[in-house]
This record gives C-alpha cells, sequence and structure tokens, in this order.
C-alpha cells in the first residue's frame, strides 16, 4: 500500500523494468457556476474543481525527496493543493524518456481535467497520499 511519496519511491525502484514517474500539479477551483452550498463547502476545503497547473516528468533518482519536488514546483509560481503521479515502465534496463513521456504526460493532464482520476495517486503538499471524492 503506498500511503507517501516515500512508498511511492520505494515501490518504483523495485520494479524489474526502470520508471519514469509523471506529476501533474493541480489547483483546487471554484467554479464560476457554483452554488452558495458549493462555495460554502469550498471555503471548508470540501469540493471545487481540479485544475492542472503544472506537469513535470522524472525518473525517481532525479527527484527523490518529495521536498525537492515542491520547491522545483515553487519557483514556477504556480500555487497547487494536489499532486498527482504516474509511473511508466521502461525496457531492457532503460527508463522511458522526457520524449516518450510527452503523449502520456498530455493524456494523463486531460484525464484529470474531465475528472477521471482513479487511476493516479494523488498527493498533497507534504507528500502523503490522500483520498479525493
Amino acid at each position: 500500500m503506498i500511503s507517501s511519496y516515500s512508498d511511492l519511491i520505494q515501490a518504483s525502484r523495485g520494479q524489474q523494468e526502470a520508471q519514469r514517474l509523471l506529476f501533474v500539479f493541480c489547483r483546487a477551483e471554484l467554479p464560476d457556476e457554483a452554488s452558495d452550498e458549493e462555495k460554502a463547502a469550498f471555503e471548508r476545503g470540501e469540493g471545487g474543481a481540479l485544475t492542472p497547473v503544472i506537469c513535470v516528468d522524472k525518473t525517481p533518482d532525479e527527484a527523490p525527496e518529495f521536498q525537492g519536488l515542491v520547491e522545483e514546483s515553487r519557483t514556477t509560481g504556480q500555487a497547487w493543493d494536489v499532486v498527482f503521479v504516474a509511473a511508466m515502465s521502461g525496457r531492457g534496463g532503460m527508463a522511458p524518456s522526457t520524449d516518450e513521456a510527452q503523449q502520456p504526460l498530455t493524456m494523463m493532464v486531460e484525464s484529470i481535467r474531465l475528472g477521471h482520476i482513479s487511476h493516479y495517486l494523488p498527493l498533497d503538499a507534504t507528500g502523503s497520499a490522500v483520498s479525493l471524492n
């Protein structure tokens, strides 16, 4: 069971093939057409829509600690609330390249925009897994 970023890194290093991790950082936003009830829930930290603001791919060795990833994301100036993570397996002991990750990363962003998030690991700003409903 993966419950944190460090669990994810450990699991990725235990895979038979080298891995490339895909990250999509999202900000929670309140839709323009939100009802008063939805606005109140959002103020309590519930609900809202997740909008992708940053995406990046890295090998586990390029991002061994979550704090380094957080610091790198801050340099973009984009605030975020949750990051979704997926992994790609390589072949022949080689991790997929950044070029090979571009199409899956683009598809991941679009999937998240549509609300299809069940295939990804959501992490909060501390690197802990979160449950999203």
